[in-house]
């Protein structure tokens, strides 16, 4: 689980949950694979990031989303955004992951994926703040082995066409 209290009504952060992975979303960190639905956020839509695919299986417009990982997914479970209200001008954005890593994953999660996807995290978290606040009070840091897999896993850049 990770979590960020955040000076901002849970209304302000809600709309910035409502928005993620579509137009105008301030959530989702730009350094990552971009999340992809293949339709507007809502119950039933389908897609995920990179290699891991999930469908919508319950959505409260600007409370929670959770995402349940596909059949054939390399993680058999579910993960979940929300946010919720600690005061009238404090909230929590809340990312909890609920499931078991399968096939290569069983390898892939304890010595990389598990650093990546908590750096992502970070971000979407750092992202909100800033977002609902202007700034972000403690930004997240990359460990050194996060920076070294990202490093390694990024793709090449190369030059267009004339």
């Amino acid at each position: 689980m990770q979590r960020r209290v955040i000076p901002a009504p849970v209304r302000v952060l809600g709309n910035l949950l409502d928005r993620l992975a579509g137009p105008g979303d301030r959530l989702w960190p730009v350094d990552q694979e971009p999340l992809r639905l293949d339709r507007p956020l809502g119950a039933g839509a389908t897609g995920g990031h990179g290699n891991l695919r999930y469908t919508v299986t319950a959505y409260e417009p600007g409370l929670r989303i959770r995402f349940t990982f596909l059949a054939d997914s390399p993680f058999e479970g579910f993960h979940e955004l929300w946010v919720r209200s600690l005061a009238v001008d404090r909230s929590e954005v809340v990312h909890i992951l609920v499931g078991r890593p399968r096939g290569a994953m069983l390898l892939l999660w304890p010595l990389a994926v598990r650093w990546t996807h908590q750096a992502l995290v970070a971000g979407l978290l750092d992202n909100a703040e800033r977002a609902a606040t202007g700034r972000v009070r403690h930004p997240a840091r990359w460990s050194p082995w996060v920076r070294l897999l990202r490093a390694v896993t990024a793709a090449p850049v190369t030059e267009a066409a004339p």
